[in-house]
């Protein structure tokens, strides 16, 4: 039986483990309700959210202008699938092109879902304008990546266990270095079409690449007549401190690609988002997805945009951030190794003696903050834009205490 924090039968999470499959292992918390920074348990009792659902939540729970727009569109029209026009798809395509200062996007749902269009693109990309022969594109990856959980995005996983017994897996792919721009120099060859990469590495822990990486990697691909594509489904939309990630090194990529936080996380909305030379190769038929680009999505993804413009949101992720990081680093803690990240994203690195981070993410949730691990070393921070300096100050006041006594069993 499972057992939840207050040691009382969940049967919510019972049911979860009885008749779901065990591709998660979630904290003991059953949350119900949530506002802003704040989450409630089935219990009553309040955490403050600091992974905002991997930066699905860059603007809080239940943001009032975000669930406004969902329930306007709600009493409208929800879906018409790709088979007919509907008044809100356009209208956000053409404020999402240009926010990045591109020509065209390409809606769809997931982010995994946007990786996959992207892959795609590029290939067609390759073939039908490069001239890559037929069949030999490649793409180059980044070690350490992640990029979603499909077949051919684990296939250049370099997690084993994102990859183990899913084979055979999908070619095409190189796995290079992060933050080597020599070895990415070395592999692009006559067939390469696209080096996808994270400006800030998520999943591996807020890994952020050396100074002037990206700003060579961006010159190699133009010198090679290679598309440089930015999964910005976690580092985008103001969560680094600039509307995209890429901005901090002056770079424009030849593919955005989005998702999390662009519908607010209140439903699934990912883009593709490129120059029309890219997105023009799709013809009617080559490409689609029945709820990509659907009214209650796209109304909710035009409010996003429009929240963004205001700069607002960058602007608190940049002061606020500056403060989280010089907090986490200022006592130089004996448990932490590093901190990496920007904006209000940190990656707390623990010494071998504080792992796994999971022990510290399960105290965290004790003294009523939520965070997550990732790779048993580091504790993962992202709490909403919205954050205030007081709610920043009630979370480090829990954080910083747990951190100290991180290596204690």
């Amino acid at each position: 039986m499972t057992i939840s924090r207050t040691g009382a039968p969940s049967e919510a999470i019972e049911a979860e483990d009885l008749h779901g499959a065990h591709n998660y292992a979630p904290l003991p918390v059953v949350l119900s309700h949530g506002e802003g920074v704040w989450v409630h348990d089935a219990e009553g009792r309040r955490y403050f959210d600091a992974l905002s659902a991997y930066s699905a939540l860059n603007f809080g729970h239940r943001h009032p202008r975000l669930v406004r727009a969902a329930t306007e569109q709600l009493g409208r029209l929800t879906l018409t699938s790709r088979a007919f026009h509907n008044d809100q798809m356009g209208p956000f395509l053409r404020d999402l092109t240009e926010l990045c200062g591109m020509d065209m996007a390409l809606p769809m749902n997931s982010g995994a879902e946007a990786v996959e269009t992207a892959i795609k693109t590029a290939r067609k990309w390759g073939y039908e304008v490069k001239g890559v022969a037929p069949d030999r594109a490649k793409v180059i990856v980044a070690d350490g990546n992640f990029h979603g959980r499909t077949i051919t995005i684990v296939s250049f996983s370099t997690d084993e266990a994102s990859r183990r017994n899913f084979g055979p897996l999908t070619p095409g792919f190189e796995v290079v270095p992060y933050g080597d721009a020599a070895a990415l120099e070395a592999a692009i060859d006559e067939d390469t079409v696209a080096f996808l990469v994270e400006p800030i590495q998520g999943e591996a822990g807020v890994v952020v690449p050396p100074e002037g990486y990206l700003r060579r990697a961006r010159e190699l691909c133009t010198e090679r007549n290679v598309l440089l594509v930015a999964d910005e489904i976690q580092t985008g939309l103001g969560r680094t401190g600039t509307t995209f990630a890429c901005e901090h090194d002056g770079v424009r990529p030849d593919v955005f690609i989005l998702g999390k936080a662009l519908a607010g996380g209140i439903v699934p909305l990912s883009a593709v988002v490129a120059d029309e030379e890219i997105l023009g190769v799709y013809k009617p038929g080559e490409h689609g997805s029945t709820f990509g680009g659907n009214p209650v999505a796209c109304a909710i993804g035009r409010r996003v945009v429009a929240m963004l413009r205001t700069g607002e949101f960058q602007e608190a992720s940049t002061r606020l951030g500056g403060y989280l990081h010089s907090a986490l680093r200022a006592p130089n803690l004996d448990t932490v190794e590093e901190v990496r990240g920007r904006g209000l994203w940190a990656g707390i690195q623990l010494v071998e003696a504080a792992r796994p981070a999971r022990r510290s993410a399960e105290r965290l949730l004790e003294e009523g903050v939520l965070a997550k691990d990732t790779h048993e070393s580091t504790l993962r921070l992202a709490p909403p834009l919205v954050i205030s300096q007081d709610e920043l100050d009630w979370g480090l006041e829990r954080i910083l205490p747990v951190l100290e006594r991180a290596s204690v069993s």
